[in-house]
């Protein structure tokens, strides 16, 4: 029994909740599997690995189930983000330190060092953690794993057991539980099973996910992708053009229809997991003014860098004679500039006042870009891009933005950053959706500022570092680049200020800081709404 002496004179407990004895066995049989995959690690030779395998899954799976049945199911409908800034794994404290390192750490030794996984090269058998994993690979897709096979297998296996977890936490919101059955499906099915199954059906065909859109699915453009695609006849042509149309056609359809939370909230993988297993974390994300501003250069400089290495690696494989394709790089560079010039030209006509000081800023990032297409086409060469070696150029994106910052900072730092790091300050997929939810969109979040009480809740669970309170305060609308539309704040809102529509574009934004009856004919407004 603990001996503290509390001397609060709080009504309610100031202490973090302790777990019931239920939760601690399903913790334990949760930390039984975890050990399996340890002991693979440490290269234990399992005598039948499908059992152990299959072991070691179920029993995460359950004592997840357990524990989150036990947590929630115990409690009634209503909000339940409660005693987070008391518990170490969820407030930067030691535990929530120890967690980010292993993951971490893990993330590392899968981008840079998979052999310490057990990965079998040059013709070598699998062993260790990987080879665990060969019995389902071999079910799947008649091939032995790789550390990528082992990563989605446990990328999926948290979405879903964690996506549970957050179906009973939120059971008194309909909208969470739909869109959470969204990405578990979209998970399940489209990054995980049905490339395997692509793979059975043609072993030619390079790996694709048919919901992983350019710029995140930055590979779909290299030589050796469109080579792989372009040799498989109607279906890898088929494969390619639905990426295109993807991008240029489908995408911005529906998020001029629904936002950007079409995606980010209901079908990416990477937004998926923040949203179920980075759930415990979101109320870590920063919501100072300085974050925001950093968010606003950093995530947009990844985009300029994504758009001109995708172009130049494009570029690297394109020639100039038109005799032998008539795509050249002369044509292709004047392309993309023509393309730019038009959005750009479009989005300042249509859009300049409304953008105000920032359309400055997106028109120094637009003649950047084109100063960068320019020095690219004029210096390269068959072996060069911005004299540095083409082959190098092309592996730097996938280094640096695909490797490093999604998945050593965006995932691993979790407990540190909170669950969206990524998804805010560096997803090139996320600053393009951005921009078309803030200026050609009918998404919105209205709010009802006579009923706010201030508590804070919807901008503390802010997994973006919105400061929600201060809009709802003045009753504007939320309408920002950043917003991925998962409702948290809405859902967390003791007094139901907040709402998410999609409605006409006319009056989505309105800047009047404080409405105050004197200033507008109240029978009028009401009238026009």
């Amino acid at each position: 029994m603990s001996t503290k002496i509390n001397h609060s004179m709080s009504l309610a407990k100031p202490d973090a909740t302790d777990i019931s004895t239920k939760q601690k066995v399903a913790l334990a049989i949760g930390i039984i599997g975890l050990f399996i995959m340890v002991l693979a690690f440490l290269n234990v030779n399992f005598p039948n690995r499908a059992v152990f395998l299959s072991l070691s899954l179920v029993t995460i799976s359950v004592g997840t189930v357990i524990y989150s049945r036990d947590a929630y199911l115990t409690k009634l409908e209503g909000i339940k983000n409660d005693g987070v800034w008391f518990k170490s794994i969820s407030s930067r404290g030691l535990w929530g330190w120890i967690v980010g390192m292993i993951i971490t750490t893990f993330y590392i030794v899968l981008y840079f060092f998979p052999t310490y996984l057990g990965l079998g090269e040059n013709g070598n058998p699998n062993s260790g953690l990987i080879i665990l994993f060969d019995p389902l690979s071999q079910l799947l897709s008649g091939r032995n794993a790789s550390q990528w096979f082992v990563y989605g297998t446990l990328y999926t296996v948290a979405i879903l057991i964690f996506g549970y977890k957050f179906i009973l936490k939120y059971k008194h919101n309909h909208y969470q539980q739909v869109r959470t059955l969204s990405v578990m499906f979209f998970q399940l099915g489209f990054a995980f099973l049905i490339p395997e199954f692509m793979y059975v059906m043609n072993n030619d065909l390079p790996y694709y996910d048919l919901k992983s859109l350019w710029p995140l699915n930055y590979y779909i453009f290299d030589e050796w992708s469109v080579t792989g695609f372009l040799s498989n006849g109607t279906v890898g042509l088929a494969l390619i053009l639905f990426g295109i149309l993807s991008i240029f056609v489908i995408s911005p359809i529906l998020t001029y229809k629904y936002g950007k939370r079409w995606y980010c909230s209901w079908v990416c993988g990477c937004g998926g997991l923040a949203e179920t297993a980075g759930d415990s974390f979101r109320q870590l994300s920063s919501k100072k003014l300085s974050a925001w501003k950093l968010e606003r250069w950093l995530v947009h400089i990844v985009l300029v860098f994504s758009v001109v290495m995708t172009v130049a690696m494009v570029y690297t494989y394109l020639g100039y004679d038109s005799t032998n394709f008539w795509l050249t790089r002369e044509v292709f560079i004047i392309a993309v500039i023509a393309f730019l010039s038009v959005i750009f030209g479009f989005v300042l006509y249509f859009k300049g006042k409304e953008l105000g000081k920032d359309a400055k800023i997106g028109a120094i990032g637009f003649f950047v870009v084109i100063l960068l297409l320019l020095v690219l086409h004029f210096t390269g060469t068959t072996q060069e891009v911005f004299f540095i070696q083409g082959s190098t150029l092309r592996s730097a994106y996938g280094l640096y933005i695909g490797s490093i910052f999604s998945g050593v900072i965006g995932t691993g730092f979790y407990p540190i950053l909170g669950s969206r790091s990524w998804c805010r300050f560096g997803c090139p997929m996320a600053a393009i959706l951005g921009f078309q939810q803030r200026l050609f969109s009918k998404f919105r979040i209205t709010t009802n500022g006579g009923q706010c009480i201030s508590c804070g809740n919807c901008s503390t669970y802010c997994e973006m570092g919105i400061d929600v309170r201060a809009y709802a305060q003045k009753g504007e609308n939320i309408v920002r680049s950043s917003c991925v539309g998962c409702g948290i704040c809405a859902a967390v809102c003791p007094r139901g200020v907040l709402k998410l529509e999609n409605a006409s574009e006319k009056g989505r934004i309105n800047s009047n800081d404080i409405l105050l009856g004197n200033d507008v004919n109240l029978l009028d407004l009401i009238n026009q709404k």
